[in-house]
This record gives structure tokens, C-alpha cells and sequence, in this order.
């Protein structure tokens, strides 16, 4: 598998720690990174995207261990997690129920986007940087994502911008889906249709 240098990775968490901006590839679109446990580096995140204040950003997550935390306990995020197996890592947004444990500035209304990325880069950052990290896409609001290095360099968002391993982006976003409602919010590089079956068919199994 390809990786990124622990000096990319090291000067990236250095960048988040003193509540900055990092630029890095998924296997969707490019994307910008700050620490959750930096509010300022959140607002920086807001503020270099021109993004509107009540418009959440999401959470990346190493893992769906990782990702735990954050879901409230009537999420029931045990089961759900083992039903996105197959999807996870993969281009799969969930929008749940937040705990009390989830900063409140990634789950403005009570509910947090949560996701785990399937590319080596953004994986790397992620279990560097303790597992959960706030994650947006890398450009301008209301303009197209960064899909190349090279797009992301010159957007110049990131206060560092990680190579992408030699690995390219799909150059779709992920889908979205609202649980346990069950509701598409955006289609994306994943069938909705597939995870909604799934999801039905392990709920009809536990009855």
C-alpha cells in the first residue's frame, strides 16, 4: 500500500495541533482537516472555505472504533457499524445522533456526520492525529473540490498540503445518509440503495 512520510505526517499534526488547516487527499475529493479539540482551528476552517456558520462540517474517523464516541447511545452505533462493514472505510457519510462527548461545533443540531476515508494519506493523518479529525472538502464554498495535488496547492486553503501517495481521488463525494431515518441527503460515489438494504436486512435479522 502506498503511504505518506511520517515528516509529511509529523509537520501535518504539528499544523493541527497549534490549530491550523491541512490539506489532504481521500478517495473522494481532496479535503481540509482541522483538530476537533481546537475550536479555533475550526472557525479557521470555516473561515478559509467562506463556509456559512450553521452549515456543519463532518467527521473522519480512523476507524468505526474511533467513530464510536461521537454517537449518541440510541444510536445503537454498535450494530450499525457492524452492518457498514462493507462500506467502511469507503465514500459513506452517516449523519447520527451526537453524544455528549462530540464537540458541540460538529454537532451544531445534535447530530454529527460521521466517516471513515479508504485511502492510505488520509488514514495515516487520521490514526496520527489520535483517530477523529474535522473534515470538509478542499475549496471554496459553492465552488468545485480540489481533485488533484497540484488543484489543492493552488487553492491554497491548507496551511500544509499533503502529497496524495500516488493514489488518485475518485472525484465524487461521498453519499449521505440520515439514520436511523434512513433518509438520502446526498448520492454520491456509494448507491444509497445498497447501504439502505443492507441496514434492512441486518434489522430484519435481529427481530
Amino acid at each position: 500500500m502506498t503511504t505518506v512520510s511520517s515528516h509529511d505526517v509529523q509537520r501535518a499534526l504539528q499544523v493541527l495541533a497549534a490549530g491550523g488547516v491541512v490539506a489532504y487527499p481521500s478517495e473522494t475529493v481532496w479535503g481540509l482537516a482541522a483538530h476537533p479539540d481546537r475550536p479555533d482551528g475550526i472557525r479557521r476552517l470555516y473561515d478559509l472555505k467562506g463556509r456559512l456558520a450553521d452549515k456543519p462540517v463532518q467527521v473522519s474517523c480512523a476507524s468505526a472504533a474511533s467513530a464510536q464516541p461521537l454517537a449518541a447511545p440510541e444510536a445503537g452505533f454498535e450494530a450499525l457499524s457492524a452492518a457498514l462493514v462493507p462500506f467502511w472505510p469507503g465514500p459513506l457519510t452517516v449523519v447520527l445522533p451526537a453524544s455528549a462527548a462530540c464537540p458541540p461545533l460538529l454537532a451544531p443540531e445534535g447530530r454529527v456526520g460521521i466517516r471513515v476515508p479508504d485511502h492510505p494519506v488520509a488514514l495515516a493523518l487520521l490514526e496520527a492525529a489520535g483517530g477523529v479529525l474535522a473534515t470538509t472538502s478542499c475549496n471554496p464554498s459553492r465552488q468545485p473540490p480540489a481533485l488533484t495535488h497540484g488543484v489543492a496547492l493552488a487553492m491554497n486553503l491548507g496551511d500544509v498540503v499533503l502529497p496524495d501517495g500516488g493514489v488518485p481521488c475518485l472525484g465524487v463525494p461521498s453519499t449521505v445518509l440520515l439514520l436511523p431515518e434512513g433518509r438520502v441527503l446526498r448520492e454520491g460515489a456509494l448507491p444509497a440503495g445498497q447501504v439502505l438494504a443492507c441496514l434492512g436486512a441486518q434489522a430484519r435479522g435481529a427481530l
